[in-house]
């Protein structure tokens, strides 16, 4: 005979089942029988009480992008459920597995404008792959089972569970689910032969190729596969923001970040290439600049797991759609070994103006505040590049992704299509969960700090070992940089009068310090990573600092300005 258990213990077995063993979440009423189930799965399901719910599904989202598992979200009905929403949007167009459960009234009371009441499954349907209203406690263990296959299988992005209350708290005749295939769901496309045949030609016909590295290859876990695949080709490549680390840094045909902020070479070789290959990245305005002009003169070969992207914003002579992880080696096989000694050396020039310009001056002041380049840059010399990177949104991050270094694969957590400020602080907290044995530093501003400063205390209650390095400059840096550039230095409400975040830090049991001298800095952040736990290290930058080099919007992608005057 089945046991009989309730709803709310049908999920918590379930979410066993799939091995999930930390939720990020805060109750309330609609989801008050869930979290009655969840005290006695306290050993299991380890749960961490955020300050705010959005910091819940940063913080998953920072455990699903360093850990590569799918990151678990509870919240109440209503304003609990709303609040998770810039998460859920952050995680589709950044393809980050999270499966959200919250709470809803009871179906008697649907559409009757219940206390704590919102059509949770309308308002997420455009930012989710998947959205469910669980009305029955006999539907628990399927939803869950298929919640975690979509968000995690093809193309990984959030599901949201809608949990009525009366599913909860109904008795079930328990047994476990597992949805492995779903009809109208194909995640994994299959290339045919034709393509991958017509992908190796076009390579072993070029002269001038470049590949763009995105995310996809780290979601696919590709990485061998594309060092493989660009050491055969001798195929130098750029990579995407949140692409960084799928190739070390040191990789002698690692060109450079992509991008509006990213290395002057691979942005201008993109106009001079004859093929351009792009794997796993899904050609944003932010790496394209003014399409008109886009690698015009250049064959197009795009490897992606998802359709919808092929011909989007750039059109492919070649899409081979699939697993980069399958697809990069199939093709691979098919490639001469070739060297492209000339077209690799090009970028050398490039290279060096960006140095002798932007980087040197960037990273080895000799005058003047402290820089944002220079302290992100002491930073990944000091954990010898292995550490994982967090950032906000802002100048910290733009500063942060082409100064800090990396060895290891999954080691860039940042919000890419969304810019979600407050994103940093939550983010950390997660990822310390996901890689405990990994240092994870945070770099933020203090603008971005303040959206969710509140989850000091998660880190202050859970002794969440962040690394929090705060790049205080008095200002909304990035939009005053923007107002200083286009909008004739009018600084409206852009200027940050700042609270005294040592004091606060304190408050939170939170070790801190803060760096104005240039010579304290190298002290100041051996001092942080010998800290057990975490620490808050304020450094007092140049007010003014600018990220160079930088194509103006809707310029060409190789039309980069490396200097603020052009």
């Amino acid at each position: 005979m089945k046991e009989k258990i309730t709803g709310a213990e049908a999920l918590m077995r379930s979410l066993e089942a799939e091995g999930v063993d930390v939720l990020f979440g805060y109750p309330g009423g609609a989801i008050m029988p869930t979290y009655d189930a969840l005290y006695d799965h306290r050993e299991t399901l380890h749960h961490i009480l955020v300050r705010h719910e959005q910091g819940a599904a940063h913080a998953a989202q920072g455990y699903a992008r360093v850990s590569g598992r799918v990151g678990v979200v509870l919240a109440t009905s209503g304003p609990g459920a709303m609040n998770t929403l810039t998460g859920i949007a952050d995680a589709m167009i950044d393809s980050t597995p999270m499966v959200v459960i919250c709470g809803q009234v009871g179906t008697a009371m649907l559409g009757t404008d219940a206390f704590q009441e919102v059509d949770l499954i309308t308002v997420t349907q455009p930012i989710t792959k998947w959205a469910y209203q669980i009305r029955r406690a006999e539907d628990v263990a399927w939803a869950v089972s298929r919640a975690f296959y979509i968000a995690r299988s093809g193309r990984p992005g959030p599901v949201v569970l809608d949990f009525a209350k009366n599913a909860q708290t109904g008795l079930v005749d328990f047994e476990p689910a597992q949805v492995d295939f779903i009809r109208s769901y194909r995640p994994v496309p299959v290339p045919t032969d034709e393509n991958i045949q017509e992908a190796a030609d076009l390579i072993n016909q070029a002269e001038r190729p470049l590949v763009l590295v995105g995310q996809g290859v780290e979601l696919g876990d590709a990485r061998e596969e594309l060092r493989l695949f660009l050491e055969r080709g001798g195929l130098p490549a750029g990579c995407t923001l949140l692409g960084l680390s799928a190739l070390p840094s040191d990789h002698p045909l690692n060109m450079g970040m992509l991008g509006m902020h990213g290395n002057l070479g691979p942005n201008v070789m993109t106009n001079q290439c004859d093929l351009l290959i792009a794997v796993g990245m899904r050609f944003d305005d932010r790496v394209t600049g003014n399409l008109d002009t886009y690698a015009r003169q250049a064959k197009v070969i795009h490897f992606d797991i998802d359709p919808s992207e092929i011909n989007k914003n750039v059109q492919a002579d070649v899409a081979v759609v699939g697993d980069c992880k399958q697809t990069l080696a199939r093709v691979t096989r098919l490639m001469k070994e070739v060297r492209h000694e000339a077209w690799v050396e090009s970028f050398a020039p490039y290279r060096e103006q960006e140095t002798e310009k932007v980087i040197e001056p960037a990273i080895h002041p000799t005058e003047g505040p402290l820089l944002m380049g220079e302290v992100v840059h002491s930073v990944s010399e000091a954990t010898q590049h292995r550490a994982v990177l967090v950032t906000d949104v802002g100048q910290n991050q733009m500063f942060g992704c082409r100064y800090f270094k990396f060895t290891e694969g999954r080691s860039v957590i940042t919000s890419g299509g969304c810019g979600t400020m407050g994103f940093g602080l939550p983010a950390a907290i997660g990822a310390t969960f996901g890689s405990p044995d990994r240092t994870v530093c945070l770099f933020v501003g203090d603008g971005g700090l303040q959206m969710t400063i509140q989850e000091l205390g998660t880190i202050m209650e859970q002794k969440a070992p962040v690394k929090i390095i705060l790049m205080n400059n008095n200002f909304l840096g990035n939009v005053r940089q923007w107002q200083y550039m286009f909008f004739d230095k009018r600084y409206s409400f852009t200027p940050m009068l700042n609270p005294d975040y040592e004091r606060i830090c304190a408050a939170y049991d939170i070790p801190s310090r803060t760096v104005v001298k240039r010579e304290e800095l190298d002290e100041a952040i051996r001092e942080m990573l010998a800290t057990d736990g975490p620490y808050l290290l304020q450094c007092a930058v140049k007010e003014e600092d600018n990220v160079l080099p930088m194509t103006p919007p809707g310029a060409n992608v190789d039309e980069m300005m490396l200097t603020i005057n052009g």
